[in-house]
C-alpha cells in the first residue's frame, strides 16, 4: 500500500503532484466570498466540496494555487470569474416533478384563479422543476395564449442555459403518461435517440433570467401568484432567509402561495406567511 511522505497534504488539501493547496484560512476566504456575494454558507465538511469544485477554475486560469486565485477575484470585482466562481459552489439537486405533493396544490390553485396566472420558480437549475410545473399548469388551464405564464430564475449562468435549451434524458420523464410525452415533448431519433426536447408552445410559457435572490433587485414584471423555493433556504443563514422571505412577501399577489422544500420550516422565520399544507404557505393578509 502507498503511503504518502510526511508532512504532505491529504487529496482535499493538494493534487498528487503537490502543486495545488487549499489551507484552512483559504478555505475560510472563499466562505466569506461567497456569503456576500451569494449569501451561501458553507460549513467546514465542505471544505472537500470546495476543493474539487474550485480547482478547474484555478488550472483555468494557470494558477499555481488557490490563494492566487482568491487574489484574483478580490482585485478584479468586476471579472466574469465571479460568475464562474458562483457557478462552481452552487449546488444543483433537481428532478422532474419532485417532492410530487405539490403539483396537485399547484393546480387547484390554478384553477380558483381568474385572468392569466404567473409562477416564480426561483431555483430554477437545469429547469426541470420550471418545466413540470408548466406541465402542471398546462394540464389544469391549458395551453392557450394568455392562460399562464412562468419566471424562472437561478443564480447558475450555465445550468440555466442548459434548462433553457429543454432536453433531456426520456428515462428522467418516466412519470409522464405516453400522451404527456407526446403532447409536450419531441422524441429524439437517430443519434439523438433516447432524449427528448420541450415542445415550443410549451417553452413559450417560461421566461429564463438570471438571478442572485442577494440582489437588490429581482426585476420579475408583475407580482405573482405563486413562488417555487424548494430545497433553497437550506443555504442561508437566518437573517438571510428572514431578508428573502420579506422581500417574496412584496411580490406575491394577497392569496400567493409560497411552495417550500421538505426540509424547510418558514413559519418560525417570517410571520408574513402561514402554513396552508405540507410546506405551503399562504400569504397572510396585511393587518390594517
Amino acid at each position: 500500500m502507498h503511503k504518502q511522505p510526511p508532512n504532505t497534504p491529504s487529496t482535499s488539501a493538494a493534487t498528487q503532484s503537490g502543486r495545488y493547496e487549499l489551507s484552512a484560512q483559504d478555505f475560510q476566504k472563499i466562505s466569506a466570498l461567497i456569503y456576500q456575494r451569494a449569501g451561501i454558507v458553507l460549513a467546514a465538511h465542505k471544505q472537500e466540496m470546495v476543493y474539487n469544485r474550485l480547482l478547474r477554475r484555478v488550472r483555468a486560469l494557470n494558477l499555481a494555487n488557490f490563494s492566487q486565485y482568491i487574489q484574483f477575484l478580490e482585485k478584479t470585482p468586476q471579472s466574469s470569474e465571479w460568475q464562474e466562481f458562483t457557478n462552481a459552489l452552487t449546488t444543483n439537486l433537481t428532478a422532474f416533478f419532485r417532492e410530487a405533493h405539490h403539483f396537485p396544490i399547484l393546480a387547484q390553485h390554478a384553477r380558483q384563479h381568474k385572468g392569466c396566472f404567473t409562477l416564480w420558480c426561483c431555483a430554477a437549475s437545469t429547469c426541470e422543476e420550471p418545466w413540470s410545473l408548466a406541465i402542471t399548469l398546462a394540464e389544469s388551464l391549458g395551453l392557450g395564449p394568455g392562460r399562464f405564464q412562468i419566471y424562472a430564475s437561478d443564480i447558475d449562468t450555465h445550468v440555466l442555459e442548459k434548462g433553457k435549451q429543454g432536453i433531456y434524458r426520456q428515462e428522467n420523464l418516466s412519470m409522464l403518461t405516453p400522451e404527456q410525452l407526446q403532447r409536450y415533448f419531441f422524441k429524439g431519433t437517430g443519434e439523438h435517440s433516447g432524449l427528448v426536447r420541450v415542445r415550443p408552445e410549451l417553452a413559450a410559457t417560461v421566461s429564463f433570467y438570471p438571478l442572485n435572490l442577494l440582489s437588490p433587485e429581482w426585476k420579475l414584471k408583475e407580482k405573482v401568484d405563486a413562488i417555487f423555493c424548494r430545497n433553497v433556504m437550506i443555504y442561508f443563514d437566518k437573517k438571510t432567509q428572514q431578508t428573502i422571505l420579506s422581500r417574496m412577501a412584496n411580490v406575491l399577489q394577497p392569496d400567493g402561495l409560497l411552495f417550500a422544500g421538505h426540509s424547510e420550516n418558514l413559519s418560525q422565520l417570517s410571520t408574513d406567511f402561514l402554513l396552508q399544507g405540507q410546506t405551503v404557505y399562504r400569504l397572510a393578509e396585511k393587518k390594517k
